[in-house]
């Protein structure tokens, strides 16, 4: 009777059929950073279970099983002697753990140490008011428990009196934690477990809530402690777990690990105190691989050249993941090292990592991240599969088609379009996709993403599984049959009409998207609910190509951004009585058709030929021609003796290969290139008909010509009161009264576009008083102002402005007004912003309190023949929040540039254009003397 059998096994299957089906699990809790105790055993005294908890042998594992950022109240207990549902929750995280702790044991050796530093450098930061909070947080796979245990492990055992490492477990055990916490803070009780039975006082394992509570809060209230919480998922468990740490001495420290963004902004207060984790440097990770596969870090690419190709291939796959690196470089440690097997791996890596059990760790892991998704976010991550891998997808085209699509819904004041970008950061803040390189031009900071490859596959195996996403590529054959409701055609793609139409039902398909070449069946009869058709910049597609347009009567987003050879909308456009978005940008319409008033529920009208970095006056399209050809008269004759029937010399007039036939010529000459010449247009907008007032519902439109009918088509315009982004361009002395009452009517205008270059510009064009929108963030003037508009100082809550073409001779009065702008961030002064003269643009001490970004495009050059040169200088103080400083075309040298050590919070310094190694060695002196040390990159 008093005989008993301890049964020790890493296998929580096994330790529930030796214990039996009745039995019980009385503890569940970690004794350090990777050591946790699971006993499985009949009910006995309290006493027995004690002495059976603390004899057994301990299991790596944590339980990682939940299904929602924010901790559902079913996954919150205080008690996790449940039998049955622990069981499976501890089987499902020892499987877990052990692996991914497996898989991840060498990367921390590799490639971290910048990282090390600078979360080590947070440490040493003054103590404010109270104790402080370290989050880091990264998508699953980076290796952020890794690199914080290391940090706990090897860099900060003598800084602080006790230290505690705590993996949160699954189902969320406030008691667990706690007892977790106690038992490594006072190492002196584990002494006294094994030992005699009678105690002063209640043994750590069996204190309830309370005392556990009051016994931490005096530990912590005594010694300086550091306190590790690995994996925290939700901000409910922050919540009940911080005010037990309130009594914490300043000096103390708490570091938390996560996944997502918006929980590490809830844990830390501080914003320099969130740290996000990014992949590998592509050197790191070779290394890493080349460690994992010949246990040494070797040079591929000369010891094994067979293999370098392959390895490449492999490590884009891994895009910089230390998990899946160390993952598959220890399945093919194992494997033959030859070319062959590691490009059949590339070939199907996909199914390998659905598979192979050796490689299941990769996917279960970045699954979690998946299975943490709520539906609404799901249907979001599971569109990105249409889009090719590695492409970079916009944020505004991705957010228009969410709302076509009818992912998002209008919620308490907030538009679709408003919830759907909230979508959009929401899963960049979860890093299910992730942000592409800084964009200097968006006030948003993000304006694109990308889906890490290995995230994409999942998204692929769950859209198929979904019947979402089908991909027409190459491989398909016709036995494939396609029930998607979203349809993709990458270029490769070679098939004839039968056989498309043997593959895909197109009266099932809601959106297509086309990359590569249009082929003129892929319009058809049948798509009957189609409603989003995406076409940017598709190649081969002709104005003929859309005359049966307005047919597709469901269709909400329409794209024809980047197709070049799309002179002419047909009318029948103004059928699509349901369209929401329409993007022209790109393409050679100058005049929208009349149609287009009909469309009521258009909300996006975007036009233009250029880009705004781009030329696109009369003057400037025609600067090289010869003298004759920028008189109207001559090339009025010279067009008119043109027979349409030359297809192959309108081509050659519009500098491009096109392939026209002979009603595509027609429409080329008719509608682009006699009304471009015969009223001299801005490539940048297009010409509107007179009732644009009647889409009320616009809130972008750009960018309207107004050099024709401009009074009539502002007064329009005037009326469209729900509009927070305009441009226009065509501006003159004519319609500017008509311009400047238009804006200040339209009280949520948030973006103004206004260009007019060449001459006069705009010279003349926005004196005045006026009163513009108080929501106005962004102002872009593209044209020749000489002094500033005295209205721009009015703009309090300007936030990005960019100048171009504007010759302002006051330099130090324009730069003392934008710098008492207090929100301006963005700063842009691009070619010809300013008179080029012997004058000095100094940023003096508290002007641009809030600049984050300023571009400097084409003013720092030093042209000896005339002797004029601007001179840029910061002092002291000034621009306290700078990190990015971009350069095009400019000499920098000792002349044109000082101040740069005085610029607190640069982290970079972007160069566009040539510049000799004596530029880039005064620039590097100048920046090596700035204490945050900035990068120089080179765009």
């Amino acid at each position: 009777m008093g005989s008993r059998i301890i049964v020790s096994t890493p296998q929580v299957e096994v330790a529930s059929l030796c214990a039996g089906q009745k039995s019980i699990v009385s503890e569940l809790k970690q004794l350090s950073a990777d050591q946790n105790i699971y006993a499985f055993h009949e009910k006995v005294s309290q006493d027995a279970t004690y002495l059976i908890a603390t004899e057994s042998r301990s299991v790596k594992a944590t339980s990682r099983n939940d299904k929602k950022s924010i901790a559902p109240i079913s996954e919150i207990s205080e008690d996790q002697s449940k039998g049955d549902d622990v069981k499976k929750v501890v089987g499902k995280s020892i499987t877990r753990i052990r692996t991914m702790e497996n898989a991840l044991e060498e990367s921390h050796a590799v490639g971290r140490e910048k990282e090390k530093y600078e979360i080590i450098k947070l440490f040493a930061s003054q103590a404010t008011g109270q104790f402080q909070v370290i989050s880091v947080w990264g998508m699953g796979g980076l290796g952020k428990t890794t690199l914080v245990k290391d940090i706990y492990h090897n860099n900060l055992s003598g800084m602080f009196e006790k230290r505690a490492c705590v993996t949160v477990l699954r189902p969320f055990s406030l008691v667990e934690l706690l007892r977790s916490l106690v038992m490594q803070l006072e190492p002196s009780e584990k002494k006294d477990i094994v030992g005699l039975m009678e105690k002063k006082k209640k043994p750590f394992v069996l204190m309830p809530l309370a005392e556990l509570i009051k016994e931490l809060a005096r530990i912590l209230e005594r010694n300086k402690c550091l306190l590790v919480l690995d994996d925290i998922s939700s901000t409910v468990e922050w919540d009940m777990i911080i005010p037990i740490f309130h009594e914490m001495k300043k000096s103390s420290r708490v570091i938390v690990t996560t996944r997502e963004e918006y929980i590490a902004k809830h844990c830390s207060e501080q914003k320099e105190n969130i740290y996000k984790l990014e992949g590998l440097e592509y050197k790191d990770a070779c290394d890493l691989f080349a460690r994992k596969v010949f246990k040494e870090t070797i040079d591929l690419g000369k010891q094994y050249p067979e293999l370098a190709e392959q390895a490449e291939l492999i490590l884009r796959k891994c895009n910089r993941l230390p998990l899946a690196i160390v993952t598959i470089g220890g399945f093919l440690a194992n494997q033959p090292k030859t070319a062959l097997k590691w490009r059949k791996l590339n070939e199907h890596i996909s199914a390998e990592l659905e598979m192979n059990p050796m490689l299941g760790t990769i996917r279960t892991v970045l699954m979690r991240s998946y299975d943490g998704l709520p539906y609404h976010l799901k249907s979001c991550f599971l569109y990105m599969p249409i889009f090719r891998e590695d492409q970079r997808v916009g944020r505004g085209r991705l957010v228009r088609r969410w709302t076509a699509e009818g992912y998002s819904r209008e919620v308490q004041g907030k538009s679709m379009e408003e919830i759907a970008d909230g979508y959009f950061m929401e899963l960049i803040s979860r890093s299910m996709i992730l942000p592409s390189k800084r964009s200097i031009h968006s006030t948003k900071g993000i304006d694109s993403c990308q889906v890490h490859d290995l995230m994409r596959d999942i998204g692929i195996s769950k859209s198929m599984q979904e019947n979402l996403v089908f991909a027409l590529e190459e491989g398909c054959s016709s036995n494939s049959q396609a029930n998607m409701r979203h349809l993709t055609i990458n270029g490769n793609w070679q098939g004839d009409q039968s056989e498309f139409e043997s593959i895909v039902d197109m009266s099932r398909v809601r959106s297509m998207t086309v990359f590569g070449e249009w082929k003129s069946f892929f319009i058809s009869k049948k798509m009957r609910l189609l409603r989003v058709l995406d076409l940017e910049d598709t190649t081969g597609l002709r104005d003929h190509h859309l005359k049966d347009i307005g047919k597709l009567l469901h269709l909400r987003y329409l794209s024809l951004r980047g197709c070049h050879a799309i002179f002419h909308l047909p009318d029948s456009l103004g059928n699509l009585r349901e369209l929401v978005t329409l993007d022209v940008r790109g393409t050679r319409i100058i005049k929208l058709p009349r149609s287009i008033v009909n469309l009521q529920k258009l909300s996006y009208l975007r036009s233009g030929r250029k880009t705004d970095e781009e030329d696109g006056s009369y003057e400037d399209t025609f600067e090289d021609c010869p003298k004759c050809l920028d008189n109207r008269p001559c090339i009025m004759c010279l067009m008119a003796g043109i027979p349409c029937c030359c297809r192959s010399l309108v081509g050659e007039i519009l500098y491009e290969d096109i392939d026209l036939n002979c009603q595509d010529a027609c429409t080329a000459l008719c509608c682009n290139l006699f009304p471009f010449i015969a009223m001299r247009l801005d490539l940048h907008g297009v010409l509107v008909q007179s009732g644009m007032r009647k889409l009320k519902a616009l809130h972008t439109l750009g960018v309207v010509n107004i050099t024709r009918r401009g009074k009539h088509v502002l007064k329009d315009i005037e009326r469209l009161i729900q509009l927070r982004k305009l441009g226009v361009t065509g501006v003159n002395k004519q319609n500017r009264q008509e311009l400047c009452l238009a804006i200040v009517g339209l009280s949520r205008l948030e973006s103004l576009s206004i260009r007019s270059e060449g001459e006069p510009g705009l010279s003349g064009c926005l004196d005045g008083e006026f009163s513009f929108p108080e929501k106005l963030q962004s102002l872009k003037l593209y044209g020749n102002l000489v002094k500033l508009p005295d209205w721009i100082q009015g703009l309090r809550n300007l936030v990005k402005l960019k100048l171009r073409s504007s010759m302002i001779s006051e330099h130090g009065d324009a730069i003392q007004v934008l710098g008492y702008l207090p929100n301006l961030a963005s700063l842009h002064l691009l070619k010809k912003s300013f008179e080029r003269s012997n004058a000095c643009l100094t940023f003096r001490p508290h002007m641009f309190p809030n600049l984050v970004v300023l571009e400097l495009d084409s003013l720092l050059i030093d042209m000896e023949h005339i002797n004029k040169v601007l001179f840029l200088k910061f002092e002291q103080g000034a621009t306290p929040k700078l990190e990015l400083l971009k350069f095009r075309r400019a000499d920098i040298n000792s002349r044109t540039l000082s101040g740069l050590p005085s610029l607190a919070s640069l982290k970079e310094v972007l160069l566009e254009g040539p510049y000799d190694d004596y530029e880039l060695a005064y620039l590097r002196g100048e920046l090596a003397e700035n204490p945050s040390l900035p990068v120089i990159k080179r765009v």
